[in-house]
């Protein structure tokens, strides 16, 4: 058996421990694995590489992705793309394809299952957390603990300064990276995708607790959030393959309300993707270890047309389906309870 793998989309800490769990999974059964180089681009332009044991075994500790990844999607050009991309998987004679990805790689996997009846099984991950079929996936945890210290470093200056900082995180259709990292570093407010941002209220916050005696305030929003009656903003007017468009300036737009309604130095500051960067956690590299075993498992059962799960802390599969590689947003429930510190 041949098995390919390919990571698309954003990257995220996790990857490379995914990728050594399948390889050596897959070649402890006697069979091959081939690389996919930049996600989807690397069957539609045979961007290949062997991959082995040997190769891949020291590698869980990396950030990104050896295999390198793109936002490429090859139904955007059906009879070029998506032609030659059908044209190499059939040259490399791959008896199954391991897809590693968000919902925009997942959704091409679907597509071809569909389609052609690939025989694909999809491990998720984002750093959004916000993927319908994984309690936690596997980054989520990293970028929290970098948000984290970036936020607490700083902390020091916009304390020195008396100054208010607007941190603006990821996270375009829910708050899980913002909410989280918010309540971690305690931040005076949070701003996120789910809540329409009410200005009034976060300016009421702010001044009450200046006026108490505290002389900086750190508010946290997602890049994704917006203010009430206003759609999400953007960076320009042009959008990815997938059609999503550009996000970020909110962290700017709140910073620049603030200043003008309270008279005092805000400054904000875009995290971008510092948030994806950096070695997996510890919970990372084991979590991605797991699902790439998972997945190897289900490949060699045979069990195409599926994505693995990681849901009430146990990890299992699920047909890969519009559904399961949908978006989910935040659990309210623990926004509510970030929101107690909002009074």
């Amino acid at each position: 058996m041949k098995v390919g793998l390919l990571t698309g989309g954003g990257d995220c800490p996790g990857l490379n421990a995914v990728i050594r769990a399948v390889v050596h999974q897959i070649e402890q059964a006697g069979s091959s694995c081939i690389g996919i180089l930049d996600g989807w681009r690397g069957l539609i332009h045979d961007l290949t590489c062997p991959l082995t044991t040997a190769e891949t075994d020291g590698i869980i500790g990396l950030g990104g992705s050896i295999l390198g990844s793109s936002r490429t999607n090859p139904y955007r050009n059906p009879e070029t793309e998506l032609a030659s991309l059908r044209e190499n998987f059939e040259r490399l004679q791959l008896d199954a394809l391991v897809v590693i990805g968000g919902d925009d790689t997942l959704g091409v996997a679907l597509r071809l299952r569909n389609d052609f009846q690939y025989p694909v099984v999809g491990i998720p991950k984002t750093i959004d957390n916000d993927l319908r079929v994984a309690d936690f996936s596997f980054g989520f945890d990293t970028a929290v603990n970098i948000v984290t210290e970036a936020v607490d470093r700083l902390r020091t200056t916009t304390e020195t300064h008396r100054r208010i900082v607007v941190v603006e995180t990821m996270g375009r259709h829910s708050g899980w990276l913002a909410c989280f990292a918010g309540m971690a570093v305690g931040a005076d407010y949070i701003l996120i995708p789910e809540v329409p941002v009410d200005l009034p209220h976060l300016l009421n916050v702010l001044s009450r607790r200046r006026t108490a005696g505290k002389r900086y305030g750190i508010v946290v929003v997602a890049e994704g959030a917006r203010l009430a009656d206003r759609r999400p903003i953007t960076l320009d007017d042009e959008t990815d393959p997938f059609g999503n468009p550009r996000l970020g300036g909110i962290a700017v737009t709140v910073a620049d309300e603030i200043a003008l309604a309270m008279k005092i130095e805000t400054r904000a500051v875009v995290l971008g993707h510092l948030q994806r960067g950096g070695s997996p956690s510890a919970y990372d590299r084991i979590l991605a270890t797991r699902l790439g075993l998972a997945a190897s498992r289900l490949v060699l059962r045979g069990r195409f047309g599926t994505i693995v799960t990681l849901i009430n802390g146990a990890i299992g599969e699920t047909p890969l389906t519009e559904l399961n590689t949908a978006n989910k947003t935040l659990d309210l429930s623990y926004y509510d309870e970030a929101a107690a510190f909002f009074q």
